[in-house]
């Protein structure tokens, strides 16, 4: 891969946000590694490579440390300078935590979490030595909220909301940009793979994941700081710093709670 274009790693890129947001790259200019823990990748790879980039994929983990270093390596193989890290991979899990699988609650926190910085920490480390780049981390405003029935998800999110501002500030002196994106319910897999077809925010209407990726890599092009997307999330986050903790969990029940989208 080589060419007189700028090169981007986005992660969880197989659907939904992630795939929009490697069409913006592609759109604007961006040579693409992509990855993705499921086969999808590669269809996902040639709609990519229909807008005119040159794209390369990678099948991994990313909440293990080894699915991490495969794709770090991959970069490095190919042999060029990351100007933007697209960290958007993520997993949710709908339902009461102690009713939970462990094991598919310690797959959010490593995915959503672990993964993330440690990429971050890789990835970032090269752009220090270099002076240059772009990070673009996908948060949500359910950082915002106590997450009851999606308590390990919106810990996890606001980790990375958290994150993001505190890096930022570290770089403030650097030609490193930071930007969190944060979006509320998107059109996605998702909530289906969460196991939330049944809550009322599994069942409603949604934001639409082209429109959510836009607003976030034009922000991360521009260097802010942060974007919450749509006029109804920008409310919600805004109340969210003046409303008790106890208020908004027990909002977040109304949501998200198994059986809430029958009523």
């Amino acid at each position: 891969m080589s060419s007189g274009r700028q090169f981007a790693i986005v992660t969880g890129a197989s659907t939904g946000i992630g795939l929009e947001l490697a069409k913006c790259c592609a759109r604007e200019g961006f040579d693409l590694l992509i990855a993705a823990d499921e086969p999808e990748i590669e269809p996902a790879a040639s709609e990519i490579r229909a807008l005119g980039a040159m794209v390369e994929t990678v099948q991994a983990d990313l909440s293990t440390v080894d699915g991490v270093d495969r794709l770090y390596e991959a970069s490095k193989r190919i042999g060029r300078p990351v100007d933007a890290l697209l960290a958007n991979a993520g997993r949710g899990l709908g339902g009461a935590f102690l009713d939970q699988d462990f094991n598919r609650a310690r797959l959010v926190i490593d995915t959503n979490i672990t993964g993330t910085v440690y990429l971050i920490h890789k990835v970032g480390n090269d752009m220090r030595r270099r002076n240059a780049g772009r990070i673009l981390i996908t948060g949500s405003i359910a950082g915002f909220t106590p997450g009851s029935f999606q308590a390990v998800y919106n810990a996890t999110k606001a980790f990375l909301d958290s994150f993001s501002f505190a890096l930022r500030e570290e770089l403030r002196d650097a030609e490193i940009t930071v930007t969190c994106l944060m979006p509320g319910a998107t059109e996605s897999k998702f909530f289906e793979r969460a196991g939330m077809m049944d809550t009322a925010v599994g069942t409603s209407k949604k934001d639409d994941a082209a429109g959510v990726a836009k607003s976030g890599f034009d922000a991360m092009m521009r260097g802010d700081g942060d974007i919450v997307t749509g006029l109804k999330n920008k409310v919600m986050a805004a109340a969210a710093n003046v409303v008790p903790a106890g208020v908004l969990a027990k909002q977040h029940r109304s949501m998200a709670e198994p059986g809430s989208g029958k009523s």
